[in-house]
């Protein structure tokens, strides 16, 4: 399999994921409880909007509108079997914006949960699993992805599925973990265990590492941890933008550009090699985390003092091995890429 990460990180050093899907198309009119990846087909030019934003702010990797494209997550939309042509076309969208860039724009295709447990804790099967996923990604490698961001996961065996339906369809693939109960996901996964999950599969990931969870603190002290584990890996963060707040009816997010860009500077200098932004992350955002990523020459690995200190105190508790955790803060758990 080819690795367009490790062309273009050879080139630019340090990459510009894309920003928000889900909170970007509210903005543009997505209706509560609308499945984003419907969009695809009925309003195409609002994500290739959506997607050319993200361009013309910086990025060099844009995610498909795909996230929820298995077939149980779009049965609750009944949309079951229309996996392939919404993700072909989710593919086809994205491929066309990163065509015209005029410059290298990876596109990653967009693989979320299924939704569903696996055996023993609920009825799907891994194999199930893996063919839900590979009837998804042989959408989005039709329609042009060059790589399977399977992401904001939360089971080490769900992501391994993942990864093998990746394999069979014939695409690279990177994975990220949710970090966000008490610094591990939901389903216990350490971040410094992240590295494992593939392990014994005939192809390795291109990158691992964290999205989404509870605010950029925190994903950057599970940065810390997964790079101190395996400082040679391709490791990815993409942090929520602050954290949701309450506004009237409205949630918006309490990161500021300048917050973000400062993540940036802290992901590089923890050892990042992809950074981007989760929920809450908008254009003018990426476009903060742009110019800081081009601007900033890395310094001395951060702590988690300093962490805490430029970007504010962790909203969960940091991992630790033995399940205790050490800072105190509420948990605010994001389950999508929003």
């Amino acid at each position: 399999m080819t690795n367009p990460i490790e062309a273009l990180i050879a080139e630019k050093g340090v990459l510009l994921a894309d920003g928000a899907t889900g909170t970007n198309l509210f903005a543009m009119g997505l209706a509560a409880g609308e499945a984003p990846e419907l969009l695809n087909e009925t309003a195409p030019d609002t994500i290739a909007a959506l997607h050319r934003n993200f361009v013309e702010a910086g990025a060099d990797i844009i995610l498909t509108n795909s996230f929820g494209g298995t077939r149980h997550r779009l049965k609750l939309h009944h949309a079951q079997d229309r996996v392939h042509e919404l993700n072909r076309r989710a593919a086809e969208i994205a491929r066309a914006v990163a065509d015209e860039a005029g410059r290298k724009v990876i596109v990653a295709g967009s693989v979320g949960p299924t939704g569903e447990l696996l055996v023993p804790l609920g009825a799907l099967t891994y194999e199930e699993a893996v063919e839900a996923f590979a009837e998804q990604m042989e959408g989005l490698k039709a329609g042009g992805a060059e790589v399977a961001w399977i992401e904001t996961m939360s089971a080490p065996d769900e992501i391994r599925a993942a990864a093998e339906a990746a394999i069979r369809v014939g695409l690279p693939y990177v994975y990220t973990g949710s970090f966000d109960t008490a610094g591990r996901t939901m389903m216990g996964l350490l971040p410094k265990d992240i590295h494992a999950v593939a392990d014994g599969l005939a192809q390795a990931p291109l990158g691992v590492g964290a999205n989404c969870g509870v605010g950029a603190s925190d994903i950057l002290a599970s940065l810390l941890d997964m790079t101190e584990a395996k400082p040679e890996a391709t490791v990815i963060v993409k942090g929520n933008c602050g954290i949701p707040e309450f506004h009237g009816s409205e949630i918006r997010y309490s990161g500021t550009p300048e917050l973000m860009a400062d993540y940036v500077r802290l992901a590089v200098d923890a050892g990042a090699r992809i950074v981007g932004g989760c929920c809450g992350t908008s254009f003018t955002h990426l476009a903060a985390m742009r110019q800081a990523l081009d601007a900033h020459s890395k310094a001395a690995r951060p702590t988690l003092e300093t962490i805490v200190e430029r970007i504010g105190p962790l909203r969960n508790k940091a991992a630790s091995p033995n399940g205790a955790g050490t800072g105190e803060g509420r948990r605010e758990r994001r389950r999508s890429r929003a």
